[in-house]
């Protein structure tokens, strides 16, 4: 099993450390999306005062030439606080900060999805959008070969992984409970983990969430499992097929309600936005994974727990279909429903935002409108 060479270091001896006393200071750790969309970067700044709020954090700067975001001529890009979290690998009083991009002259960079989606929020707040996400990954050794996958082979086949227990079934373990409580302490609303269908393939879901929160709680939430991966040696994956063949894939499935669907009678506004999806298929898969659908391609091949990429589908209880109702919904005729499109790699203010536009802003065609 190929580990990181940190890993060997002593914890023990970094802890001795980590007790120092530190004064009226706090760290704060600036954490953002990169230009690949899909990679986080972060840098630490020390503050004279425990920040309480957003507000009370001031923007920085970093070299975009090196984050695959600008040109070294001029590499300046701005960072500016979107949310504030407790750091779970400081602790308090330090902070994890979420943070947007902006380019040389303040217009958004290319992989900062958070602007459009916040204002297409704010069309919608009265509806009151509430989402849950539930992610999928894998753990990886640094050659890329699964986490207690045979060093020149493979394991049984699937059957047995979901949900399991017992060392010869779950993979991995000790990094999901780290994960998960590590998420809790930071104010991550984390509701849920569970081993997948594949072994050393797990999941956690974030929510219920409203509007831009969403995506801010899953990108911090994803921070969190890559740093609990980098102190075990290991490495979190969210490719949506990180082993060809008769394997599962990883997903992002996204669970979308409005005030009206939660409602008695929602069944029929659920049935509404699932019939308006269907007629933007391909703008959604578009917005579903970073490079515009070529990596869901891999995954949505109508096998293993998912819809073809190229049809558009939906059902009751039917994991094989692009759009589930869940049985129970269907049953109180009210709740919500699971988009299983989005893959594991997906910019949640992406997906989020395009559920809005198609359900509630009632788009149509294969670009978004511009407000």
């Amino acid at each position: 099993m190929a580990m990181s060479a940190s890993a060997s270091l002593s914890k023990a001896v970094k802890q001795q450390y980590m007790e120092l006393p530190q004064g009226d200071k706090v760290q704060a750790m600036y954490i953002w999306v990169d230009g690949t969309g899909e990679g986080l970067r972060c840098k630490t700044r020390t503050l004279d005062f425990e920040p309480k709020s957003i507000e009370d954090l001031p923007e920085w700067n970093f070299d975009g030439s090196s984050t695959y975001q600008a040109e070294g001529s001029n590499s300046d890009m701005y960072l500016v606080p979107a949310a504030i979290f407790r750091d779970p690998f400081r602790k308090d009083p330090n902070k994890l900060v979420l943070c947007e991009v902006l380019k040389y002259n303040r217009k958004p960079a290319e992989t900062n999805l958070r602007i459009s989606c916040n204002k297409v929020m704010d069309m919608v707040e009265d509806q009151h959008p509430w989402f849950g996400m539930e992610q999928e990954y894998t753990i990886l050794g640094t050659d890329g070969h699964p986490f207690g996958w045979p060093s020149n082979g493979f394991p049984g086949p699937q059957g047995p992984y979901y949900c399991a227990v017992g060392a010869d079934k779950a993979y991995g373990r000790d990094i999901v409970e780290a994960h998960y409580r590590a998420c809790l302490y930071a104010g991550v609303d984390i509701c849920g983990t569970n081993a997948e269908v594949m072994p050393a393939q797990w999941e956690f879901q974030v929510g219920p969430c409203e509007g831009i929160n969403m995506g801010d709680h899953l990108w911090v939430a994803r921070f969190i499992l890559h740093r609990v991966c980098e102190d075990f040696g290991v490495v979190a994956s969210f490719d949506p097929k990180p082993i060809p063949g008769n394997w599962n894939g990883a997903g992002c499935h996204t669970n979308f309600s409005t005030k009206e669907m939660r409602e008695d009678g929602g069944l029929k506004a659920i049935e509404e936005s699932i019939e308006k999806l269907g007629k933007r298929h391909r703008y959604h898969i578009r917005a579903y994974d970073p490079k515009g659908g070529l990596d869901n391609a891999r995954r949505l091949t109508g096998h293993h727990e998912t819809s073809n990429i190229d049809e558009f589908s939906a059902g009751v209880a039917n994991r094989g279909a692009s759009i589930r109702i869940p049985r129970n919904v269907g049953q109180e005729k009210k709740g919500y429903f699971e988009d299983r499109r989005p893959s594991a790699n997906c910019d949640p203010y992406s997906v989020i935002e395009a559920l809005i536009r198609t359900c509630l802003l009632s788009e149509e065609g294969d670009e978004p409108a511009d407000y």
